[in-house]
């Protein structure tokens, strides 16, 4: 059974958000509660008692790149210096289950992974590659973890997963200037959201940008819509494959996603452009060009911001967000995360899930921006800004109350693997999405294979 996460009282909460400016990290949020501190403060205690490895040698793979591989190696780098060992960074390739396969058949695999998928831990639990969590870390997921979380890493309740990185996935970024020179306001519900991209285009702005080339962010696309639209209830049949993707639920979903991809003149580059456009550049090319940017806004997670601090644009006046925009009856809100998984036995890799489960660890990479944790226990004046600080509340309050990426539920060769599968299908549904019967006939073949169903 794949668990799955959806924020449900998330949603006021960032209605508020697009309006925040950018703050300092003063925020009197948990402190309170000096017991549960995450170390804020050179003087304050550490969190976690991690033992001494001199000399011993780690790797860790994980498929960050860029600024977030950047900011993940601080975090290691205080691993090394609270015990002695000496960590490597292994940048992997998607699918990351297919790279781990590679090492493990080479004799080399990494101490440790940050595996994306909640199928792929289950495959590398199902493969005997993954390892117990040992008790240590175990007592940092229980003081630290709502019980969701926990589960998320677990294979038939056996622990083998620690969630370092939470996602939410449900927001639209905007390009303030491109909003105010069109007279733009925010959209709450999914028709206003196609005639505030009208209005945009009209302005002489091409309204949406879509990193196409990257699969998952149209998976999300997907996701967001169905999840608004289809219910809790379907959402979870679906993505354990209960029910068909040729089920009239998806047919719906696909249909209100064509209003957007059915009109080339929408998106940055239309069909084509954004077909060759990566994540990384789609918010890019949102938030520079001065009064005439390829785009005025993009969809993805709060893990935008580490893009957006490539450009000179400042989040809470240049960049501001807005929820999903509501199909159904509310706005959705989707989930994502990296579990930390040990692949070889020993103290070492053991020591560093535990350094993983703690709040230090998380309050180092929550300072650098473009990050939220599901770590309770972090203190909120952690995060660099009041949107980021607002985003991370909005999740840790919904405690279990949440859903998953469905396509991170899946078997990575149906959700996450690029040109196979989902990711192939919804490209192709992007460059045709007049052909909605078809496209629900290849997920529903696909799905079927990788299902074993």
């Amino acid at each position: 059974m794949r668990t799955t996460l959806r924020i449900s009282r998330a949603a006021a909460v960032f209605t508020a958000v697009g309006a925040l400016a950018l703050t300092g990290c003063s925020d009197d949020g948990g402190k309170d509660k000096p017991d549960k501190s995450s170390g804020n403060g050179k003087g304050s205690p550490s969190s976690v008692v991690l033992p001494k490895l001199d000399g011993e040698k780690l790797s860790v793979a994980a498929v960050w790149t860029g600024a977030e591989q950047a900011n993940f190696v601080k975090v290691l780098k205080e691993f090394e210096n609270r015990t002695g060992a000496k960590v490597t960074f292994v940048p992997a390739q998607d699918p990351i289950v297919n790279f781990l396969g590679t090492k493990i058949a080479g004799g080399q695999p990494p101490d440790v992974a940050m595996i994306p998928q909640v199928g792929a831990i289950q495959q590398a639990a199902q493969k005997k590659w993954a390892k117990p969590v040992g008790p240590e870390a175990k007592a940092q997921l229980a003081k630290n973890y709502s019980k969701v979380w926990q589960d998320l890493g677990a294979v038939d309740g056996t622990q083998y997963g620690v969630y370092f990185k939470a996602a939410n996935k449900s927001l639209i970024w905007y390009n303030t200037k491109a909003f105010e020179n069109a007279g733009a306001a925010e959209p709450k519900t999914w028709k206003d959201f196609l005639k505030t991209a009208e209005t945009v285009s009209a302005s002489g702005v091409t309204p949406v940008s879509v990193g196409g080339a990257d699969g998952w962010t149209l998976t999300d696309w997907f996701e967001n819509i169905y999840l608004s639209q289809a219910g809790p209830e379907k959402y979870d049949q679906l993505a354990q494959h209960k029910i068909k993707w040729t089920d009239p639920s998806v047919k719906d979903a696909l249909t209100t996603l064509a209003q957007l991809f059915g009109k080339p003149s929408l998106i940055a580059g239309g069909a084509d452009g954004a077909l060759q456009t990566e994540f990384p550049a789609s918010v890019t090319q949102t938030f520079t060009g001065g009064d005439q940017p390829k785009a005025a806004m993009v969809f993805e997670g709060d893990f935008v911001g580490v893009n957006i601090a490539q450009t000179k644009s400042k989040i809470g006046t240049d960049a501001k967000v807005f929820p999903f925009p509501a199909v159904g009856a509310e706005s959705p809100v989707v989930t994502g995360g990296d579990a930390a998984v040990a692949l070889k036995d020993g103290k070492g890799a053991q020591a560093l899930l535990t350094w993983l489960a703690s709040a230090d660890a998380a309050k180092i990479m929550a300072e650098q921006g473009g990050f939220i944790s599901p770590n309770k226990t972090l203190d909120a004046s952690a995060y660099p800004n009041e949107v980021q600080r607002t985003m991370a509340q909005a999740l840790i309050s919904a405690g279990d109350s949440v859903r998953f990426d469905m396509s991170d539920q899946a078997p990575q060769s149906f959700g996450g693997t690029p040109g196979k599968g989902e990711w192939k299908t919804l490209q192709d549904f992007l460059k045709n999405p007049k052909d909605i019967a078809g496209t629900q006939a290849k997920l529903e073949s696909d799905a079927a294979k990788a299902y074993k169903s």
